[in-house]
This record gives C-alpha cells, structure tokens and sequence, in this order.
C-alpha cells in the first residue's frame, strides 16, 4: 500500500495541489502565530511584552487555529471526493474497503507532511512581519528579536496533520461504505443523493452554534458597560458565528437556489437553467466554496466593524487610545489582514480546484449542444448563486455579534455611523469579485483548453 501511495502523489501531482496549498497556507499561519510563544519564551524577555507576544499567540493564533482546521479539513474532502471515480475502480478490482481507506490516509499523511515542512520557511516571513508590526506599533519593546523555534514547528505540524487526517478519514468512510457501481455512478455525476449535511458536520455546527450564543451572552452579560473589554467578547464570536454559517452553507445554498431558481431561468434563460440544475445536483461540492466566502465576509467585516465601533466610543468618551485599546486595534487589524488573506487563498484554491474538476461536465454540456458562452455564463451564475449565499451569511455573522456589542459598548444596537455599513459593502464587493473572477476564468481556461470530444474523453 505504501509503495501505491507513493506512485499516486508522484504520478498525479496535480490532482493533489489543492490539498497542498491549503496544508501548506494553514501551517504557515499557526506557526506565524506560534513563533509568537517562542518570542516571548526568550530569556530576559521585559514582561510586557510577553504578556502582549502571549494575547496575540493565544487569542487571534486561537481564532486563526479554528479557521485553518476547519479550511483544510473541508479542503481534503474535497480532494478526496474527486477521486471517487478511482476509489471506486480500486473496490471493482478487488481492494477491500480498508486497503482503500489506508490509502486514501497515508497519501493524505505524506501530502500534510511535505506541505507542513514547506510551510517553514512561508511561517518564518509572516511571523517577522507579525512581530516587525507589533514592534512598530509600540505593542512591545524596540530591542527584542523575533525567534522561531519549537513551539511554533510542534503547533503548525500537529494542526496540519490532524486536520488533514480528520478530513481524509471522514470522507474516506463515506467512500468505502459505497458501492463500487454507486461510486462509479457519483463520480460520473449520475449520481448526487445522499442528504447535504452528515452527523459528523451537524456534531460540528452544534458546537459553533453554542460557541456563538456564549460569545452573544458574555458579550451581553458579564462585559457590558466594561469598556475596552467588551471587544474580548464579541470577537471570538464573530469567527464562530461565521464558522457557524459557514458549517450551514449546504442548506443556505440550497434554499437561496429554490427562491432565486425561477428568476434566473427567465433572465438567464439556457445559462440559468443549467446553472440552477448544476448547484441543485452539486450542492455539496459548491458548499464548499461558500464556506471560504462566508468566513471571509464574516470576519472581516465583522473585526473591521467592532474596531470602528470601538474607537468611535472612545473618541465619544474623550479618551486617548492608551496601550490596552491600542493593543486590540493592533490585533483586530493584525486578525482581519492575515485570516482575510488565507480566506481569499483558500476561496481561489477551492473554486479553481472544484472548476478545473468539472472538465468532462463542460465538455458532455457542449456536446449536447450548449455553446461555450452558455457554458461561461452558466458557471457565472453558480458564481452568483456561492457568492450571494457567502456574502448574505458572512453580513450575518458580523450583525449577529455587531448588534450585542453596540449594546454592550455604546448603549445603541445599532451604530449610526454610515463608515461601519460602508464596511461591510466593500467586503461583500471583494468576495464577489473574488468569487466571479475564480469560477468564470478558470472555466474560460478549462473550456478553450481543448475540445468538447477531447474534455470528455480525457476525464
């Protein structure tokens, strides 16, 4: 089996990229976080800059932690699920269900490894300019030296490798409790049943769904009127109400395609037609590009909006932003650049790996007599259709935690500033953006690559 593993990563490099990067991206962001403990774990370290080094590791590289794992679990199912097809001829020849599970996991095990240790040198870059940001913003003391060391290695390896296992595990049991003919079917895309969200997934939207009302209640509760501190609160929950969203984007694409199916038909016309049967058959693969949307409009809009809201309040109280709110500005904006980036990398790597997947789709579609342009447009319109479900749950996510904390904050729900809405439409733009320039151009290349007979045959 070993020597199986090795021949399918050598010879189908390709068909592995998306894991990889998204192994690759995630390690280096939980190092960059963690060579932050290593900092501070330097003898003669002043103490508070340890104890700044410390909050920044612990809370934002917690929030970021809780991102990666869930990217790259989702990631490698998808990865995984594209190969149904070779499972399946694997069964039909004869392997049994565990041979094909110990190979989905050892390949999965060796991907997760290479990626992690090219990771290093990505982690060390981002962990200079977390730490060159902190110093120059005051948050630490000039004279100290970023190090990264084992605390850092030890975090991003373990993250990469049992995330990556979990979501090679979770689909390879799904792969080998099916049929090889209902494999065969699936991956030809005769098939498309089963229901949109398993156990393991309602497990996970439960747990997201009590981090966000605890996030909501503190917020509420034990922090109003605190001050500075109220932040602490509402900005975890963010992350988890996007998390939560994201974790629920089957069913909110599902049903946003059963208002929106009719009208697109009758606009869109062929295009619409075949884009809503597209997102009706393929839910559960275009989920998991909604997802990556949904926590980037989520938390991005949602930090960007609680910092606007806080120094809005402090302006209003005649306060300087001292050190402690200082300290949080720093971290919010640290949170919103770095996780809003590996989202948007992780939103491209998704769509194009999901797109670049759907070759022989294109070329059955055009063989039946759909012009490439339908078919531009048709994948247009799923566009819409992920970045629409996307968008509309990541503004949730960031109202959901914005309104408790304009509560809490500021004695209003709702803030009166136009700058905080204004916020939340420019995010919603660049997910948009993103998502149309992902999915269309990288169709445009799969489709003016080669044939309709040529796509067919190849896949």
């Amino acid at each position: 089996m070993f020597q199986l593993t090795t021949r399918s990563l050598v010879r189908r490099p390709g068909g592995f990229l998306a894991g990889f990067l998204a192994v690759l991206f995630g390690a280096a962001m939980v190092m960059a976080f963690g060579s932050l403990l290593d900092t501070a774990a330097q003898p003669g370290a002043p103490e508070s800059s340890v104890e700044t080094l410390e909050v920044m590791a612990f809370v934002v590289g917690g929030w970021g932690l809780a991102l990666v794992t869930f990217a790259v679990v989702s990631t490698m199912s998808l990865t995984v699920r594209q190969r149904a097809r070779e499972m399946a001829l694997l069964k039909s020849v004869g392997a049994t269900p565990n041979q094909v599970r110990r190979l989905v996991v050892g390949e999965t095990l060796v991907l997760a490894l290479v990626a992690a240790v090219a990771a290093i040198p990505v982690a060390m870059a981002l962990g200079r300019l977390l730490f060159a940001a902190l110093e120059e913003s005051g948050q630490i003391e000039a004279g100290m030296s970023h190090a990264f060391g084992p605390v850092a290695v030890s975090m991003g390896m373990a993250n990469a490798l049992l995330a990556a296992l979990v979501g090679a595990l979770v689909t390879a049991r799904r792969a080998t409790a099916t049929h090889a003919v209902e494999a065969l079917a699936d991956a030809s895309g005769a098939g498309g049943g089963g229901p949109l969200m398993g156990r393991g997934r309602w497990l996970m939207t439960l747990l997201a769904l009590v981090a966000t009302a605890a996030s909501v209640t503190v917020t509420l509760t034990v922090l109003d009127g605190e001050g500075v501190d109220v932040i602490n609160g509402a900005g975890p929950g963010v992350v988890a109400a996007s998390i939560l969203l994201a974790l629920l984007s089957p069913v909110l694409l599902r049903g946003l395609t059963a208002v929106l199916g009719g009208p697109l038909r009758l606009l869109c016309g062929v295009s619409g037609e075949l884009a809503v049967r597209n997102v009706r058959h393929r839910t559960g693969e275009l989920a998991r590009a909604v997802a990556p949307v949904t926590v980037f409009t989520g938390t991005a809009a949602g930090t960007l909006s609680l910092q606007r809201v806080e120094n809005l309040q402090l302006r209003a109280e005649g306060a300087a932003i001292l050190e402690d709110s200082r300290t949080m500005e720093t971290m919010n904006y640290v949170v919103v650049g770095v996780i809003a980036a590996f989202c948007c990398i992780m939103l491209v790597n998704t769509l194009v790996s999901a797109t670049a997947f759907r070759r022989r789709e294109f070329g059955q579609q055009r063989l039946a007599g759909a012009t490439p342009r339908q078919v531009f447009a048709a994948v247009g319109v799923e566009g819409l259709l992920v970045a629409g479900t996307g968008i509309v749950s990541g503004l949730l996510a960031s109202v959901l935690l914005l309104l408790p904390f304009g509560q809490a904050r500021a004695g209003a729900w709702l803030p009166d500033d136009g700058a905080v809405w204004a916020i939340h439409g420019a995010v919603a733009s660049a997910a948009l953006l993103v998502t149309l320039a992902a999915c269309v151009g990288t169709a445009w290349r799969v489709v003016r690559r080669s044939s309709a007979v040529d796509a067919v045959l190849a896949a």
